[in-house]
C-alpha cells in the first residue's frame, strides 16, 4: 500500500472529526473564548496524527470497516487531544522551555505559561469529556469504561506524566540502561500502545488480538521514540519543527547517547521487524498497522 496516501487520508478524517467535536471560540463561550483559542492554537498546529490513527488501523486490523465511525474516531480524537496537551506542557520554560513547536511558536509564547498550562488542562480534560460522552459514541458503557481506564492509564502517573518526570530528572546525569527503557516506555510508548488497543478493543478484538495488538504497540513505540531520538541527533531544526540537537545540549537520557548514532538505526529496525512479527495472527486488514511500522522507520520529522 501506498502509505503516505493512506496517512494523509486518515489524517483527513481525524482533523475533520476534531473539527466537528472541538470547542469553539465563538460568542456563545463567551469569557472562556480565549482559553478555547489557546486550546484550539495547539490542536490545530499541524502533526502527523499517528496516534489517532494508530487507533482507527488497529480496529479497521479487528475488522472495523475501512470508513472508521464516530465511536472509533471520537477515540481518535481524544488521543490527539491528550498528546496536544502533553506538547504544551513539555515545552514550557519549566520543562523543556522550546519556543518552536511543528515551526509554529510554542503556546506559551502566544499566550503566556499560565495561558499554555490551562490549554494543557483544557485539554486533557476534554479529551476524557469525548470518551465518556454517550452522545459522541455509541460504543457500549462496559467497553468505554476499559477503555477509558487504558488511556488514563496510559496517560498518567505510571505512564505519560512519569516518563516525563523521569526524562527530566535524569538529564545531565550518569543513568543505568534500564532508566533508559522505563523513559521511552512510559514517555512515548504507553500512550502509543493504548492508542491502538483502544481502536482493537472498540472494534471487539479478542483477548488473543489484544495480546498482539499489545506486543505491536509496545514495539512501534519504542521504535518511534528511537527515531526521535535519531532525528534530534542528525537533523536540522528546519527540518524537525523544533530545535535540533536539544536533547544532547540538555544531558537527555536516549539512544544516541548510549549506542551511538549507527548502532541507534540497527536497534530501530529490530523493533519495527518485532512489531511486524507481532501481528503474524491477523490477514491483510492489518497492512496499514505493518505500513505504519515500517513508515516509523524512515520517517524525517
Amino acid at each position: 500500500m501506498e502509505i503516505k496516501t493512506y496517512l494523509n487520508e486518515q489524517k483527513l478524517a481525524v482533523d475533520g472529526a476534531l473539527k466537528k467535536y472541538m470547542l469553539e471560540a465563538e460568542e456563545e463561550n463567551g469569557l472562556f473564548s480565549a482559553h478555547i483559542e489557546a486550546m484550539r492554537y495547539s490542536l490545530f498546529a499541524g502533526g502527523k496524527r499517528i496516534r489517532p490513527i494508530l487507533c482507527l488501523a488497529a480496529g479497521a486490523a479487528v475488522g472495523q470497516r475501512p470508513s472508521p465511525d464516530a465511536d472509533l474516531l471520537s477515540i481518535a480524537c481524544a488521543l490527539e487531544c491528550i498528546h496536544t496537551y502533553s506538547l504544551i506542557h513539555d515545552d514550557l520554560p519549566s520543562m523543556d522551555n522550546d519556543d518552536l513547536r511543528r515551526g509554529k511558536p510554542t503556546n506559551h509564547k502566544l499566550y503566556g505559561e499560565a495561558g499554555a498550562i490551562l490549554a494543557g488542562d483544557g485539554l486533557l480534560t476534554w479529551a476524557f469529556d469525548l470518551l465518556s460522552n454517550s452522545e459522541v459514541s455509541g460504543l457500549q458503557p462496559e467497553t468505554r469504561l476499559v477503555i477509558i481506564n487504558l488511556i488514563a492509564r496510559a496517560a498518567g502517573s505510571l505512564g505519560m506524566v512519569g516518563g516525563q518526570l523521569l526524562d527530566i530528572s535524569n538529564e545531565n546525569k550518569e543513568f543505568p540502561f534500564e532508566t533508559l527503557c522505563a523513559i521511552h516506555r512510559s514517555k512515548t510508548g504507553a500512550l502509543i500502545t493504548a492508542a491502538i488497543l483502544a481502536g482493537g478493543i472498540a472494534a471487539g478484538a479478542d483477548q488473543a488480538q489484544q495480546d498482539a495488538l499489545r506486543r505491536y504497540g509496545e514495539q512501534v513505540g519504542l521504535a518511534f521514540q528511537i527515531v526521535d531520538d535519531l532525528l534530534n541527533a542528525t537533523s536540522t531544526t528546519a527540518q524537525l519543527g523544533k530545535a535540533a540537537g536539544s536533547d544532547a545540549s540538555r544531558g537527555k537520557a536516549t539512544y544516541p547517547a548510549f549506542f551511538g548514532i549507527e548502532a541507534t538505526r540497527q536497534k530501530a529496525a529490530t523493533a519495527v521487524e518485532e512489531a511486524e512479527c507481532a501481528l503474524n495472527i491477523f490477514d491483510a486488514k492489518a497492512d496499514p498497522l505493518r505500513a505504519i511500522a515500517r513508515y516509523v522507520l524512515t520517517r524525517s520529522h
